[in-house]
């Protein structure tokens, strides 16, 4: 084509665009005051109402309608997980905080919308009978002080949504279930797994007797342990963590074990990998053991072998061997990513579960709904929690003696 020509048609197309845009133009005036070719417009679209669609998860509760928490402990579990999860859930909501810092506080508060008359000191917490907002306390403190706190809970005549472990010895987890009983108020314990969408469906399988009976278990938790770290800190102290990385991470490894035989051991072995007083980062002595090994034998035959540590990397796994199927829970216990893979004669498989953030919120509207219908939640009860301690506390005897220990059955 010459250049002529191909001037000669730019020209042309431009005029045919032109010629469109003064159509649009004609049109749109036309539209404006109501002409158009065969007479009316038709009627503009307008929004219509439609049937209610089906709900991935039910509606929440109005404000009002929702229990009132007060959380003690403002650290980082509390601010980077728990909170956020309140505000996800149908039935709670934040109406208080109760740090020893002042001004992170009042923060926290300003942030959710909690007034300055739902700020509290630990030393002023105790007035917290009288604010009819609240309706649970939630302690979220290093492990040593779960019982004396919630003991004032209950004293303030409040429900009591404890941390994990629920305390460090058998007498304390005692105290805190006759203190609740005493008040009238429910008790529960933080148990988030058990809620996690690929924890549950493990539990549901088993309990169906979907992969046969249970043989082996291996369950494995370990993280690195940082003293200068403000949230490692106290838990390299045994007079606040009562006991180190098996209190910590192994009763992840603990528990799943029970949720998922449901069953509970009879009989534990230990061995300690790095007991009280070995050497932590930097070379200084931590005086809570920071690796031990236990093997827990249970009724139906199951065995179950464990391992928690805090000087290797991140590790939070559980499998079950099992008659018919293997499930590997990898991670399993993580705030958020875990998976299930199913492996039968098959193949392998992996569920498309939902997400695994959902635990808290599960946990959390589970109390909310234990202490609505008067009942005991169906999970993370008080005595669930004493017979945890108990077990971890023959587990050390275990590592300490070089001996089997009998496990006394839960009561």
């Amino acid at each position: 084509m010459s250049r002529r020509a191909f001037v000669a048609t730019g020209v042309s197309a431009g005029a045919a665009v032109a010629g469109v845009g003064a159509f649009a133009g004609s049109a749109a005036r036309a539209a404006a005051s109501g002409e158009a070719a065969g007479g009316a417009l038709p009627p503009a679209p307008r929004a219509a109402g439609r049937p209610m669609p089906e709900l991935e998860r039910p509606l929440a509760d109005s404000p009002e309608r929702r229990l009132g928490w007060a959380v003690v402990g403002l650290g980082d579990f509390a601010l980077n997980h728990m909170l956020p999860a309140l505000g996800r859930t149908r039935h709670c909501r934040l109406t208080a905080v109760v740090s020893g810092n002042a001004e992170k506080a009042r923060a926290v508060a300003a942030a959710y919308g909690v007034p300055a008359s739902g700020v509290y000191s630990y030393d002023d917490f105790d007035r917290i009978r009288d604010d009819r907002t609240v309706d649970v306390v939630y302690v979220v403190l290093p492990n040593a002080l779960h019982a004396a706190w919630t003991e004032r809970a209950a004293r303030a005549g409040k429900h009591v949504f404890c941390e994990k472990p629920m305390a460090v010895t058998e007498a304390e987890c005692r105290r805190m279930i006759d203190a609740c009983a005493r008040a009238g108020r429910r008790l529960m314990i933080a148990y988030r797994a058990p809620f996690e969408p690929h924890n549950a469906e493990a539990i549901r399988m088993l309990r169906a007797g979907e992969a046969g009976a249970i043989r082996e278990i291996v369950a494995d938790h370990g993280r690195p342990l940082d003293p200068e770290k403000p949230a490692d800190r106290w838990r390299a102290e045994a007079a606040l963590a009562g006991g180190g990385s098996l209190y910590d991470i192994g009763i992840y490894s603990l528990n799943g074990a029970r949720y998922l035989t449901g069953e509970d051991p009879v009989e534990v072995r230990a061995t300690y990998r790095k007991p009280p007083g070995s050497p932590g980062p930097g070379g200084r002595p931590i005086d809570v053991e920071q690796g031990i090994a236990w093997t827990m034998r249970f009724p139906g035959g199951a065995v179950a072998h464990c391992t928690s540590g805090y000087d290797f990397q991140n590790v939070k796994r559980i499998q079950v061997m099992a008659e018919r199927a293997s499930l590997a829970l990898d991670p399993a216990t993580e705030y958020e990513g875990n998976r299930l893979i199913v492996t039968r004669e098959r193949g392998r498989e992996e569920p498309k579960l939902g997400e695994s953030s959902l635990q808290f919120v599960g946990e959390l509207d589970e109390f909310a709904s234990a202490i609505r219908e008067n009942r005991e939640p169906r999970r993370g009860t008080g005595p669930e929690g004493l017979h945890d301690v108990r077990i971890m506390q023959r587990i050390y005897e275990a590592a300490r003696t070089g001996r089997p220990v009998e496990v006394p059955p839960a009561r």
